[in-house]
């Protein structure tokens, strides 16, 4: 009974950990065929969409700052005009509600109780079970990078972040650096050593 028990316990606290709303996902792709090689310059494009307007003037900042440091590691040089390769950024908000519930059981009686076969038997009792259920809201953001090769007006390369937005600003700007450094290490020019 009591591995049974533990059994549970150990399910349910996986499920937490599922709907738990700290994950973040990070995934690239890029064109197999592209010259990265050729690579030298970039511009910013701006943001597709107006989608900017998910996102306040630091964010903004923070996250183009954090991305021309991983591009100036690698080599390439921010332009205005005539660039090799030009980046245009899309991001969204959604707000999200991340659910749980956990159980707890309490045998009053447990073993040697004097219910169910008589005393010293079994296991009769009266128990009481309670269920928790929380909700939990949070924000969920995507910030989309694409990169196209202005010669061919290819997309080349796109890398995507799925994080939760943390509510704290000094926070934030942690995140939004540490997120894009992960994302960069998937971008095929490799940092200057």
């Amino acid at each position: 009974m009591k591995s049974k028990l533990l059994s549970l316990g150990v399910l349910l606290l996986l499920c937490c950990a599922f709907v738990n709303p700290t994950y973040s996902q990070i995934k690239s792709d890029y064109d197999k065929d592209a010259d990265f090689s050729k690579i030298k310059t970039y511009k910013f494009a701006g943001w597709v969409e107006d989608s900017d307007e998910a996102i306040n003037q630091i964010d903004k900042k923070r996250v183009l700052s954090a991305l021309k440091s991983q591009f100036d590691a690698r080599g390439l040089e921010l332009v205005e005009d005539n660039a090799d390769a030009v980046v245009t950024l899309f991001v969204s908000v959604d707000q999200k509600t991340s659910k749980s519930s956990y159980t707890t059981y309490n045998n009053n009686m447990g073993y040697g109780g004097r219910w169910g076969y008589g005393y010293g038997y079994g296991y009769g009792g009266m128990g009481t079970a309670t269920t928790t259920y929380t909700e939990t809201d949070y924000n969920e953001g995507t910030l989309v990078l694409d990169l196209y090769d202005t010669e061919t007006k290819s997309l080349i390369w796109q890398g995507v972040i799925t994080t939760v937005v943390k509510s704290k600003p000094n926070k934030r700007e942690k995140d939004i650096n540490k997120k894009i450094a992960k994302l960069m290490k998937k971008f095929p020019i490799l940092p200057e050593s």
